[in-house]
């Protein structure tokens, strides 16, 4: 069978080709991607090549697939998982192996296995491990976004609490504590703000800072203080570049104490220091967001870490559990994964999207691989919807939805695009 894919051939190397897979082995299950979710990881893979820990040596003769955020169809599985897998079925996927040691996963290692494709092949590590889900909802791009989700879920459930005088660590945010969220108005950080309201351990308070007003606009937007208010958090939105002293004001929102858990949504060292001087005693600083700088470094109150029990996490993914929950969640209706999406562009876009990825503004970016699409904005939809029939429609579908992507917006998509 043909597959169309974007591969990585070294740094700055992204090429969209047509190549025929092999026949699948018996252990091994041939899928039909839909929908894939751009990753700032993609990029940091596509501008360093065979310097990234993922990729491999020979890739500029092996290349890879990339994208690692993908859902899509079941269209045959072999001999050997026959018996739990069903072809035509949907599936998601747990793209972090972590398999026998590896650092191989989808999107950076394979040269069959990646989002960015019409169709690819699933080695049978995938389902040794348990990574290949089924998926029984209804929108491909919720299964393609659990897994920035599960990356969500998973920092949440990794940061981690003391009891003065023992020596025991409670896992998981303070319920009904005091939470803060910094550079927290991107997808990421929105997709975070989501789960804290909905999740079965909530903060009494959350704080979210940016300093974009155009992003701490679309955030009260999607996550009014009277839906948070619903689910019994106090919601509030800083924008700390117009803030004089920012530390102090954000410490005066708890009345002094500082917050139980601060996640850090930025490589950025401003924004990491700052998330440290808000922590209050056994205070958790989450640093959430990726660097490409191998010596990024920032200060760090150790005073505080001594006396006041402050303490650093840092996560990368989610595991399995966390995909499943994300799954089920949004299956439920309680997390809506579409708050994260800014952009939606065709198999032809993902090679320039990748690698202009930190330039290019919003949120996530969402790629349907059968379809050929530029890269449009959701709030660019009405003013393209004035010379293209197919916008029109998607702009009067979004609009109903309070301008986010959504399940109907997507079967128009995937029936009308060429």
């Amino acid at each position: 069978m043909k597959t169309k894919a974007v591969r990585l051939y070294g740094a700055n190397d992204l090429r969209l080709e047509e190549f025929e897979l092999p026949e699948i082995k018996d252990d091994e299950i041939l899928v039909e991607v839909i929908s894939d979710s751009v990753c700032m990881s993609t990029y940091k893979a596509a501008i360093q090549g065979k310097k990234h820990k993922r990729v491999p040596q020979d890739v500029d003769v092996n290349p890879i697939i990339v994208g690692h955020e993908f859902a899509g169809n079941i269209i045959k599985v072999g001999a050997k998982w026959k018996d739990k897998f069903k072809e035509g079925s949907k599936f998601a996927l747990q793209p972090a192996l972590n398999y026998k040691g590896t650092m191989w996963s989808p999107g950076y290692s394979y040269m069959y296995f990646g989002g960015d494709a019409t169709y690819n092949i699933i080695p049978q590590e995938v389902m040794e491990i348990g990574c290949l889900l089924e998926y029984k909802g209804e929108a491909y791009y919720d299964a393609s976004l659990a897994e920035p989700m599960s990356c969500i879920i998973g920092a949440f459930h990794a940061n981690y609490h003391t009891e003065m005088g023992k020596y025991v660590h409670k896992m998981g945010i303070v319920e009904g504590g005091k939470m803060a969220l910094l550079a927290g108005a991107g997808p990421m950080g929105l997709g975070a703000i989501d789960y804290a309201l909905h999740c079965d351990r909530r903060p009494k308070m959350l704080v979210v800072t940016d300093i974009d007003d155009e992003r701490l606009k679309r955030a009260r937007q999607i996550f009014t203080k009277e839906e948070a208010e619903k689910c019994g958090v106090e919601l509030i939105f800083v924008n700390t570049a117009k803030e004089e002293n920012p530390v102090e004001y954000l410490k005066s929102l708890t009345g002094g104490t500082g917050f139980d858990d601060v996640f850090a949504f930025a490589p950025v060292r401003e924004v990491v220091e700052q998330a440290d001087k808000i922590l209050g005693r056994d205070g958790c600083l989450n640093f959430f967001a990726g660097p490409t700088d191998t010596n990024f470094s920032a200060m760090i109150n150790l005073y505080n870490v001594h006396y006041s029990y402050t303490h650093v996490m840092g996560t990368t993914g989610g595991n399995t559990d966390d995909l499943i929950e994300a799954l089920q969640m949004t299956e439920k209706g309680l997390i809506n994964p579409a708050v994260m999406v800014t952009h939606i562009g065709g198999i032809d876009c993902v090679a320039d999207t990748v690698l202009n990825l930190p330039s290019i503004p919003g949120g996530k970016k969402l790629i349907y691989t059968h379809i050929n699409m530029e890269l449009t904005a959701i709030d660019d939809f009405e003013k393209k919807g004035e010379t293209n029939p197919h916008f029109k429609k998607l702009a009067e579908i979004v609009k109903r939805h309070n301008g986010l992507w959504c399940a109907e917006a997507e079967k128009y998509l995937l029936e009308n695009w060429k």
